[in-house]
């Protein structure tokens, strides 16, 4: 991080299919190795599977899974007089969605269907049905700050 100017924070801008900013992140953070058409196509698909499952608006179940896997607080380590503890911070809600997201799409790779938009596709269903491995790292990290409550006090 540069000590001379704070970055800016990049515009969003939405997909073109879907005309969602969250569509969007959701491509950025599954792509690899600069190949956003195939993670394009993932996501779609992932998309139309949740649509003909659920028969519900694919887009509405997507904003679902993120909003119950986004964490409300975490914890972060602070080094107090040669000591680590553990303090439960409020997460924001930009850092709140990109973990979300982080999640979604890791325990996404972890699941053991066909393919990444099946993979995704019942990760997201799960995640709208609050069950899911997405929802249990969200209540570990709620655990987590819960347990560590005593030291809200070195908030910085």
């Amino acid at each position: 991080m540069s000590r001379r100017t704070t970055s800016k924070k990049r515009i969003i801008v939405p997909d073109a299919i879907y005309q969602s900013r969250l569509v969007n992140m959701l491509i950025v953070r599954i792509l690899k190795n600069g190949k956003k058409a195939l993670a394009q196509r993932i996501i779609y698909e992932a998309l139309d599977i949740i649509k003909n499952k659920t028969s519900l608006d694919a887009l509405h179940v997507l904003e679902k899974a993120i909003r119950n896997t986004t964490p409300l607080v975490e914890v972060k380590a602070r080094r107090v007089g040669g000591s680590t503890y553990q303090v439960p911070v409020e997460v924001r809600a930009y850092r709140g969605t990109n973990l979300a997201l982080r999640w979604l799409i890791r325990f996404a790779h972890a699941r053991s269907e066909k393919n990444m938009a099946m993979k995704l596709a019942y990760e997201l269903i799960d995640a709208s049905n609050e069950t899911g491995s997405s929802i249990r790292k969200k209540e570990e990290t709620h655990k987590m700050a819960e347990a560590n409550k005593a030291f809200a006090h070195y908030r910085y």
